[in-house]
């Protein structure tokens, strides 16, 4: 870990095809908007210039046919992380430094550096702190990345090193999850107990839950090594957020229904909501005359 400084001048404009970078000038981002097969991807018509504290200057992309799908989050955590806003030109330089679902990457490195993805995370964090995005959100995107990456590998890593982080990583994920739905079961006392939930008033369970969400996941993320941040950011972030994750599964799901029922038997679902209106008001008035 070090302390990054926000230096929003170490982006500059890469200029366009066929036209040199331009260092002192200023960042210019010009999008191109792809649909293929229903997929939504962006190039650039600028390329993205970035002057990185170790690795000098680095352009993306380095080829015409760069494609970015801006910051690479799942729809359900969309709304914690956007896919745009002042972090998206470091997400566009990451894009080009990871390469797209081919593998190849897109970059130019002035110092001629080979960036493997593990470095690549590193210059993705450092460019947030460079645009000005949140401590906190840049931890956790630079973390969310970090996981892919030890699913993918680096070029640098061994083999025993990889599969060491594939597995602390699954343990830890595994853990999380399991102990997640068994210490929901407890609080509503529909399973086993836990030992610091246990047998007591609800309140009680609750702060021992949370605190459980906290101190497991630390101590499996340190399991890491010399990740151990993300493993720890992980493991925290998944735990706490697991039961809102939930809710927006059940309710993404709801809505994807609702549009089916729509869209094959509009008069169905205008009945249902009819009715659903009416026990609605028929269930209010019942409350208010108690």
């Amino acid at each position: 870990m070090h302390r990054i400084d926000r230096e929003p001048h170490r982006f500059f404009d890469g200029g366009a095809p066929g036209e040199p970078p331009d260092p002192a000038a200023p960042l210019r981002i010009v999008l191109e908007r792809h649909l293929e097969d229903g997929v939504e991807s962006f190039s650039l018509d600028r390329a993205v210039g970035y002057d990185d504290r170790w690795l000098g200057r680095l352009r993306v992309p380095a080829e015409a046919d760069f494609r970015s799908d801006l910051t690479s989050v799942p729809w359900l955590f969309t709304w914690l992380v956007p896919r745009t806003g002042r972090h998206l030109p470091a997400a566009l330089l990451h894009d080009g430094l990871v390469g797209g679902a081919d593998g190849a990457t897109s970059y130019v490195s002035e110092e001629g550096h080979r960036i493997a993805r593990d470095s690549a995370d590193r210059v993705f964090r450092d460019a947030m702190a460079d645009t000005g995005t949140l401590l906190v959100r840049r931890w956790v995107v630079w973390t969310a990345v970090t996981v892919a990456t030890i699913w993918v590998g680096s070029t640098v890593w061994s083999r025993r090193q990889w599969w060491h982080y594939r597995l602390v990583a699954a343990l830890t994920i595994g853990t999380v999850v399991v102990l997640g739905a068994v210490a929901t079961l407890d609080l509503f006392d529909l399973g086993p107990e836990l030992p610091w939930m246990g047998d007591r008033p609800w309140r009680a369970e609750l702060l021992g839950g949370l605190t459980g969400a906290i101190v497991i996941p630390v101590a499996l993320g340190l399991t890491w090594g010399r990740l151990r941040v993300a493993g720890v950011l992980s493991g925290v972030a998944l735990a706490v957020l697991l039961h809102v994750s939930l809710a927006l599964l059940l309710l993404s799901a709801l809505q994807r229904v609702t549009e089916g029922v729509v869209r094959r038997a509009p008069g169905v679902a205008l009945g249902a909501a009819a009715v659903a209106v009416v026990a609605s008001l028929v269930a209010f008035v019942g409350f208010l005359a108690r």
